[in-house]
């Protein structure tokens, strides 16, 4: 069903970083479990949506390991979560929190989340770079 394809060094960073951002969602959950209260409606549980966001990303970069494209998912919701919550003002606030846990989190989340976008990128220009190479070379795409 599927074919065992080795990730290379900068898809599985980009993996770590996405842990790392799971890992500061899950510090700032510690540190104030009522900032995310509002996910209780739609989930049943107060616990950052963005820890489920971060692990489907993170699945469907696995499940799509085979085509050189494949990081664009981390490389999304990196960018969505420290990019954009920077420039809609969501992330600003919690890092001049008073609440030190929260600050952390931030810290730890936004370090995670800017190393799978690097990471994530250069995995996908990398493969391309690869895969063009090899079809100049052999005149036929790759083998996935």
């Amino acid at each position: 069903m599927f074919r065992h394809r080795r990730l290379s060094r900068s898809t599985l960073i980009s993996f770590a970083g996405l842990l790392v951002g799971i890992g500061g969602l899950v510090i700032q959950w510690i540190a104030d479990p009522s900032k995310f209260a509002d996910a209780q409606r739609s989930f049943g549980v107060a616990f950052p949506p963005g820890i489920a966001f971060i692990v489907v990303a993170g699945l469907l970069t696995l499940v799509t390991a085979r085509w050189w494209w494949h990081a664009v998912f981390g490389v999304f919701i990196a960018f969505w979560i420290a990019g954009v919550g920077t420039l809609a003002g969501q992330l600003t606030p919690n890092l001049t929190s008073r609440n030190a846990g929260t600050v952390a989190g931030n810290v730890v989340m936004t370090a995670g989340l800017v190393l799978a976008f690097a990471a994530g990128v250069h995995s996908m220009v990398t493969a391309f770079r690869t895969r063009r190479t090899v079809r100049r070379e052999t005149g036929r795409a790759p083998q996935a």
